[in-house]
């Protein structure tokens, strides 16, 4: 699984300061742990030792903080899908891979998207619709997977991707390790989806 730091390390590589990725690193444990509103760019701050106007030297906004790690976090999680699906050929076996790819991502607790994705109703209109911007270029991916299955012509393909992502992004809501692993998960919701 991939942590926070791992996010940001292959996400930014080595096109930034060692300091905007430790600004990164702990933006994003905050953003993780306290939220949008909890999060202060002080507390980034006193944690990386970097104060003031220093600070706001490698970055100009909380809210380009949490703009650039919920881009940053969906496109490390794009990659991973597109590695697991890229290993099948046949589309229903695409499907689930990238379904239990997805639950993998969201269950796994030290995961970025899940809070950063479920934070983004309490962030200002722009950040927003930044971050559903880059939410929606996510979510070509599942469309594409979708629109390759072999599914009966009466079936709006919108709303069945709608209803797949609902399904595994609420799946942290109900879940408890010990009786069926993400693999397992992603096979049950690849029987029911396609029937």
């Amino acid at each position: 699984m991939r942590k926070k730091q791992d996010i940001v390390r292959t996400h930014y590589a080595d096109n930034i300061s060692q300091r905007k990725r430790e600004i990164l690193e702990v933006a994003a444990q905050l953003f993780a742990k306290k939220g949008y509103r909890g999060t202060a760019m002080r507390e980034i701050g006193e944690q990386t030792g970097i104060f003031g106007g220093s600070l706001y030297h490698h970055i100009k906004s909380k809210d380009e903080l949490f703009v650039e790690l919920s881009k940053a976090a969906l496109l490390a999680a794009s990659d991973r899908i597109a590695e697991a699906v890229s290993a099948h050929a046949e589309p229903w076996a695409r499907f689930e891979a990238a379904c239990q790819t997805l639950l993998e991502i969201q269950l796994d607790p030290d995961s970025l998207t899940l809070p950063l994705m479920n934070d983004f109703h309490d962030v200002p209109d722009d950040v927003r619709h930044a971050v559903i911007a880059s939410r929606d270029a996510f979510e070509e991916q599942f469309r594409d997977i979708v629109n390759q299955l072999p599914l009966p012509n009466y079936i709006d393909r919108s709303i069945y991707r709608n209803l797949l992502l609902s399904l595994i992004n609420g799946t942290g809501e109900w879940y408890r390790p010990g009786r069926l692993s993400p693999a397992e998960i992603a096979r049950q919701i690849t029987y029911i989806f396609r029937h």
